[in-house]
């Protein structure tokens, strides 16, 4: 497969209208890729909170049209980031679309876990409360967003339901770019599973984003990674690779803890 990761950035001096056919430009240019990724809340910023309100659409909305229309002109699996989705009732959630070849919506994901330790996100969005996987020709894709990636149970969880390759949008701060290297390959050693975990360059209402999208294989080694700058990371590898590592290396059948034991 190859895969490619928009690493965009997010000028508040570009209009959103604009942004969006710009990133859809750049999806439309990946013809080569099977798998395109964006990063989270790339429409308002994932920083800028009081963006959110104001730019949260239905999730039928400009974006997903717009979105639809690139995976379908490029021919490949679009994970379109995520936006801020407004749902009846005037509720918001941060939810990942997923797109295929032909444009037609494949999947959704409200983000479960929310950040901002009683403020900002974690205050103004609603959390998702469902697991989700995407099956592909090549390999099954397990969704998670930004600060999910903090919690390894969710990933288990994911791979519990059939998940390969861990796809991971995020907006990342650039003060804990550690952690994000550090956390995307913890969770393709533990999961024995492809990491693919695009973020967004530039700054989100002066928060400073760590960019360094990062493509990591079921062996916890890195085989790319971007710069700090608003980059195109195109990465190919092997689906295969992850059944012949859980094979060779079968860790997971040595699970004792969370592993429901059957009535006797």
């Amino acid at each position: 497969m190859r895969a490619s990761l928009l690493q965009i950035a997010v000028d508040e001096a570009e209009s959103v209208d604009a942004r969006r056919q710009r990133v859809a430009s750049l999806v439309r240019r990946q013809t080569g890729s099977d798998l395109v990724i964006l990063p989270e809340l790339w429409t308002t910023g994932a920083f800028a909170y009081e963006s959110f309100d104001t730019g949260a659409e239905p999730l039928e909305g400009p974006t997903y049209e717009v979105m639809a229309k690139a995976a379908s002109d490029a021919g490949v699996w679009l994970h379109a980031g995520s936006i801020p989705e407004r749902v009846m009732g005037g509720g918001l959630y941060n939810t990942s679309l997923v797109f295929s070849p032909s444009g037609e919506l494949a999947a959704t994901y409200r983000k479960i876990h929310r950040f901002g330790f009683d403020k900002g996100e974690a205050v103004l969005m609603g959390a998702g409360s469902e697991l989700v996987t995407v099956a592909l020709p090549e390999t099954t894709l397990g969704l998670a967003t930004c600060y999910d990636l903090r919690f390894p149970e969710l990933f288990r969880g994911l791979v519990d339901a059939g998940a390969e390759t861990l796809v991971v949008s995020a907006g990342w701060p650039e003060r804990r770019r550690s952690h994000w290297t550090l956390l995307a390959q913890a969770r393709a050693v533990e999961d024995q599973a492809y990491v693919l975990a695009c973020g967004t360059a530039g700054a989100h209402a002066g928060v400073p984003q760590a960019g360094h999208s990062i493509v990591v294989d079921p062996w916890g080694e890195v085989l790319a990674e971007a710069g700090g700058g608003e980059e195109v990371l195109t990465v190919e590898f092997d689906p295969a690779r992850v059944g012949a590592t859980r094979e060779q290396f079968p860790a997971l059948k040595d699970r004792l803890l969370g592993v429901a034991t059957p009535r006797r």
